[in-house]
């Protein structure tokens, strides 16, 4: 199945060069990435994929799946790092999504994952700065995400990325994120990613 949007946001797309030489694809997701998005959260660990959801899934449920890729680009955007074999198949390795607050239009709240075997290379930093600078164009002035306090990757982006961590009043287990945006001239440029 082939979808067309009007609005798809082209300037997001990049590829990006990893310090070995290989390069990775972000792009922004497309109706009919389902089954890739599929895909992608299966081969994640059960580690991984707790982190993400913070409930054991073993499978995204067909309703999240669709919605994970019916997005409009501005209320919610999703971003996808892929990579390409040989044959020219689509492999995605990373994933990252802000989703505006509905009763609080400046405020989004983030989430991404990044396949066990991609971590420690920079994509999850890499997806996460995009997220910021059009979040930022988009009018977004502060972004948020709830945690697993155990989450010692995500907690080492936030504090690198410049967000705050506060514990939840409501659950040991659990932090909150949170970042007030710059304003769009203080925007610091891509940076290549770390091998």
């Amino acid at each position: 199945m082939t979808c067309t949007t009007s609005r798809y946001p082209v300037h997001l797309i990049d590829v990006v060069p990893m310090a070995d030489g290989s390069r990775i694809t972000i792009r922004p997701t497309l109706p009919q990435d389902v089954d890739l998005l599929r895909t992608f959260f299966r081969t994640l660990s059960a580690e991984s994929r707790y982190r993400r959801f913070m409930t054991p899934l073993r499978e995204l449920p067909d309703q999240l799946a669709e919605r994970f890729a019916d997005i409009d680009y501005h209320h919610h955007l999703a971003l996808v790092a892929e990579v390409f074999g040989e044959a020219g198949q689509e492999t995605v390795i990373a994933e990252a999504r802000y989703v505006v607050d509905e009763k609080d239009p400046g405020t989004c709240e983030i989430a991404l994952a990044v396949a066990d075997e991609w971590q420690s290379h920079g994509i999850a930093r890499a997806l996460l700065g995009r997220l910021e600078r059009q979040a930022v164009a988009s009018g977004i002035r502060r972004m948020c995400a709830d945690m697993l306090i155990s989450n010692r990757a995500m907690r080492e982006l936030a504090v690198r990325t410049g967000y705050a961590i506060r514990a939840s009043p409501d659950d040991v287990e659990m932090a909150r994120l949170e970042k007030v945006l710059p304003t769009p001239p203080n925007l610091p440029p891509c940076r290549p990613l770390a091998a």
